[in-house]
């Protein structure tokens, strides 16, 4: 028996997979860390701590197990997106790693766009300037940090800097390195014309291989750090929602899924590359070579239910204290007394603005149709149907961009929901299903590392016998037409709204 194991470096900790061949859990173990605002909107990271948990967790791991490390066949990467590492030329961090989720870069985003023109940055990274993404934050650095900036010689994903500790090689692979806006996404690889523009000097980026390629070996040091032998080889990975595609069996056109984390994603598989000009959704390079993703977001997803939670349901949390039962599971069970539509009561999820299909860092959280007849049960269904909504929305534009989406896996902590599924089954009208593994991006990772060692041929042939599916909701066919009606209403009413939200804003 061989086994690989699956590193996912998240935003709160590094959680460290071993699996076996047919994605058993061997061993599993977590390391978490800080992450520093020194000012508001700002979020950093320091690259020595991904490194520190991924060296752990791995050592840790192995020594659980008690498997050897001979038959541990590869290593795979899957990581937060977007962050920026910098190193200089004794391969030195430079400063802490500007995360995903940081916004100081609003100056130059309206910089891409003015150097390079909306439209052709949509057409060669297949998506709009970002904030959050890369290439702003590479441009910050030059414009209020030039001395930090001077010493550059290397840019490298989180991810990849844990790649380059454990191996000694500068890499990326596609579905992470789409996430740069650097990248040519049609073609997978940089783009000269966006460097050119820019002026970011080639050189300072990472070679870029398929997630499912070897990109290096485990070194002598790593190994006596770890446990691994060296000589182990490291795959190429992937970015979290990938590796989590991979890791769910979404590798084949027409397989999608659904996450209801804090925010919510509809993530489509598609073997043809198909950008929205709109920049409504993002496309990425996927896992699979030769394939490549849809991603639609919705901000305020399980937000949304959290927030409703934790103002409005103190006795659902006490209850569920005395039972010893969570107290999700209580809010389902109240608001599945509700009919469909919450009695004539919509809501609007906009508690972060909207990012899918609106594009509005002023939207806002809306209840319409509320009157003295509404209870809290009645509110709380609305949340839960006003977030199903927003992903249906998601959907759409996967739809209006000619994918096929018939075949869904739901993710994160509102998957979990039986109530939230059957609105998603009856909102998509198609099957919702469950995954038989809750390892997701480490499993893909893990998946990666099979396929580059060549125990498995590829992607799909390792997805096929790793991957499984637990429970399966089919959509209800007289719910389909009642929630057309009051989805059709809901998309009615962010264009009405959509002026009022931006003088809401200047007030």
């Amino acid at each position: 028996m061989k086994y690989a194991i699956g590193v996912d470096l998240g935003t709160s900790g590094t959680k460290t997979v071993l699996f076996d061949e047919k994605g058993t859990v061997i061993a599993s173990m977590t390391i978490e860390y800080p992450m520093y605002q020194p000012k508001n909107g700002y979020a950093e990271q320091d690259p020595a701590d991904w490194y520190n948990a991924a060296v752990n967790t791995i050592k840790g791991v192995i020594a659980k197990s008690g498997v050897d490390a001979a038959d541990i066949a590869g290593v795979g990467i899957s990581g937060q997106m977007h962050g920026l590492v910098m190193l200089d030329e004794n391969n030195e961090v430079i400063r802490r790693s500007i995360i995903w989720c940081d916004q100081r870069t609003a100056r130059e985003v309206e910089e891409m766009n003015e150097k390079i023109g909306r439209e052709k940055l949509i057409a060669i990274t297949a998506n709009p300037a970002l904030t959050g993404w890369t290439a702003a934050k590479i441009l910050w650095v030059r414009n209020n940090e030039p001395e930090n900036y001077a010493k550059c010689r290397h840019i490298l994903l989180p991810k990849d800097y844990v790649r380059f500790m454990l191996t000694g090689e500068y890499a990326t692979e596609v579905s992470d390195a789409s996430g740069m806006q650097l990248l040519d996404v049609p073609n997978r690889k940089w783009s000269e014309e966006i460097c050119s523009a820019l002026d970011i000097d080639m050189s300072m980026l990472a070679k870029v291989y398929e997630s499912c390629e070897v990109t290096g070996y485990i070194t002598e040091g790593a190994a006596a750090l770890t446990g691994l032998k060296a000589g182990t080889p490291v795959a190429g990975g992937a970015g979290d929602n990938a590796a989590a595609a991979v890791g769910t069996g979404v590798v084949r056109d027409g397989r999608a899924f659904t996450t209801i984390g804090t925010s919510g994603v509809v993530f489509a598989h598609t073997s043809k590359v198909s950008i929205d000009p709109k920049g409504r959704v993002h496309t990425c390079c996927a896992a699979v070579p030769g394939a490549w993703h849809i991603m639609g977001v919705t901000q305020g997803a399980g937000l949304s239910l959290k927030w409703f939670r934790d103002n409005f349901c103190a006795a659902e949390k006490e209850t569920a204290k005395a039972m010893g039962v969570d107290e999700y599971y209580l809010m389902d069970k109240q608001a599945e007394k509700i009919a469909i539509g919450s009695d004539r009561l919509l809501y609007l999820p906009y508690l972060m603005g909207e990012r899918t299909p609106h594009l509005d860092p002023d939207a806002r959280g809306v209840f319409f149709g509320l009157s003295a007849m509404h209870t809290r049960p009645h509110m709380l269904r609305a949340v839960m149907e006003g977030v199903a909504y927003s992903l249906r929305d998601c959907v759409e534009v996967c739809r209006e961009m000619g994918q096929n989406v018939s075949d869904m896996m739901a993710c994160g902590g509102g998957g979990t929901s039986p109530l939230w599924r059957q609105m998603l089954a009856d909102l998509y009208n198609c099957e919702v299903k469950t995954s038989s593994s809750k390892e997701g991006p480490a499993l893909g990772a893990a998946i990666l590392a099979f396929v580059a060692a060549g125990v498995y041929s590829t992607v799909e042939a390792a997805a096929d016998a790793m991957t499984g599916v637990d429970k399966v909701q089919a959509p209800v066919p007289g719910n389909v037409p009642e929630y057309e009606k009051y989805y059709r209403l809901y998309t009615s009413l962010y264009p009405v709204m959509k002026e009022s939200f931006a003088k809401l804003a200047q007030i």
